[in-house]
């Protein structure tokens, strides 16, 4: 009786078990999807909040008779972004790119049939990733925002983001997120220093260069005239949103939250960012201290900023330490980068160069000194392809739209500012700026008129 006992228990564990398991499996990969799904979303929100801060910081730093414009500029970009990068760039980016140079060219659209029929093969709603990415595709644009304000042409430069969005940024993307040939050849970069942040640098500078200094910026004796934004406190709100966006951009960028190693990450990926950030902050600060005898405010920020640009393309690998380390000589590039360009004459209103470019470089080379499984070569050919693919991509259409269209407004509308000549708006109204000779036409003594407004004594807003 007892061996019988024994048979039939076996035999009922032989037939239960895998029922059990199959019933363990299901809605273990369900739960899987649903929260890889999740993540996605979750952190798109936050790396779409960052448009905010983008807006907030460039309003901040800018004068206020161009603040209107620059936060028109910030929203009406996320909003060219999702379009084109449903039209042409996610899938120029991540469909059939297989070891190569490029997507294929049609409209994205989801596919879930699989998921919805009980296969969770996938890993997430494909909605999800599309979103996911598109807000990546949005911060590229608003770093070209901020370098090139306060004399472009509204519309010239949402044709150029159109192009950014729709062409150039999902090119590039695809060489090593889509599974293209920089992929092939083991190019790390996790959440994109190089890929969204080094890529809105360099379409910034060639913009920059094309464009032309904002006038009176620099004197023919080589002199940096001072152009202070109209509001700190808001460009360090901006600041702050950036920072906490990054925790999505970074974080996201894990790609999976449905298990416990990938949830780790997740943390460390966190953890390591916001040390990055203090690390640039502080070092930036010191820097400015050591150099200039006093603490300036904006290269505060910016010095925070760059500690996050600089992480990005590793937040994974380093300890607690390096990435600090990373972070801080973010910082002090940041301080030494903003007045190389000025030598150079190139007008960067924000400091969207030092922080994007110079740091998403950085960051980028970076990685082999955390990551065995990177290589500096590797990493300096991503790095030089990606710097000369988008500096002549951006050159053409910058160029084109100054033959056509034109892309910098006149001399009168940026002394007025664009508020008022591109928009009839300005972000003030009761704090009124002061136009010399009304609204029309400047007469032929515009350039006196010009110079008497910038020694007015009369209590009037920085403008």
């Amino acid at each position: 009786m007892k061996k019988l006992c024994v048979v039939l228990t076996v035999g009922l564990m032989v037939i239960t078990l895998p029922a059990l398991a199959l019933a363990e499996d299901t809605p273990v990969s369900e739960m899987t999807y649903i929260l890889n799904t999740f993540s996605f979303l979750i952190m798109g929100i936050l790396v779409m909040w960052m448009a905010a801060g983008f807006g907030m910081l460039e309003a901040g730093l800018v004068r206020s008779k161009n603040v209107a414009t620059i936060c028109l500029k910030n929203i009406s970009l996320f909003g060219i972004a999702g379009i084109l990068f449903y039209l042409t760039g996610y899938n120029l980016m991540y469909a059939g790119v297989d070891g190569g140079f490029i997507g294929s060219f049609g409209l994205w659209a989801a596919d879930d049939a699989a998921a919805l029929a009980g296969d969770y093969s996938a890993g997430y709603a494909a909605s999800s990733d599309w979103f996911f990415q598109m807000v990546f595709c949005g911060a590229a644009c608003s770093i070209v925002s901020g370098c090139v304000a306060e004399r472009i042409k509204l519309w010239s430069f949402l044709l150029f983001c159109a192009v950014l969005c729709g062409l150039i940024y999902p090119i590039q993307g695809s060489w090593n997120w889509g599974g293209g040939w920089l992929s092939e050849m083991g190019f790390a970069d996790y959440a994109g220093s190089t890929i969204v942040h080094s890529v809105g640098g360099w379409a910034a500078l060639s913009g920059a260069i094309i464009l032309g200094a904002r006038k009176g910026k620099y004197s023919k004796g080589g002199r940096v005239n001072p152009m202070p934004g109209s509001n700190i406190p808001m460009a360090t709100l901006g600041t702050f949103i950036l920072w906490m966006g990054w925790y999505g951009f970074n974080g996201g960028s894990v790609l999976a939250m449905g298990d416990a190693a990938s949830v780790i990450e997740m943390s460390n990926v966190m953890v390591n960012t916001n040390l990055a950030a203090c690390g640039g902050m502080i070092a930036a600060m010191a820097m400015v201290q050591i150099l200039y005898k006093k603490v300036d405010v904006t290269m505060g920020l910016n010095g925070a900023l760059a500690g996050l640009v600089s992480i990005t393309a590793g937040p994974a690998t380093p300890s607690l330490g390096a990435a600090i380390l990373i972070g801080a000589v973010g910082g002090v590039l940041v301080v030494l980068a903003v007045p190389f360009f000025d030598k150079l004459k190139i007008d960067d209103v924000v400091g969207a160069l030092s922080v994007h470019l110079v740091c998403g470089v950085w960051g980028t080379m970076a990685v082999p000194f955390t990551d065995a499984n990177a290589s500096f070569l590797t990493q300096f050919i991503g790095v030089s392809a990606t710097a000369v693919y988008v500096l002549v991509a951006s050159s053409i259409v910058w160029l084109a739209l100054k033959h056509t269209i034109g892309i910098r407004c006149s001399e009168e509308d940026e002394y007025r500012g664009l508020d008022v000549s591109e928009i009839g708006m300005e972000a003030y109204p009761d704090f009124q700026t002061v136009h010399l000779g009304g609204m029309g036409s400047p007469s032929s003594g515009f350039s006196a008129s010009h110079s008497a407004a910038r020694v007015a004594t009369t209590p009037v807003h920085q403008n």
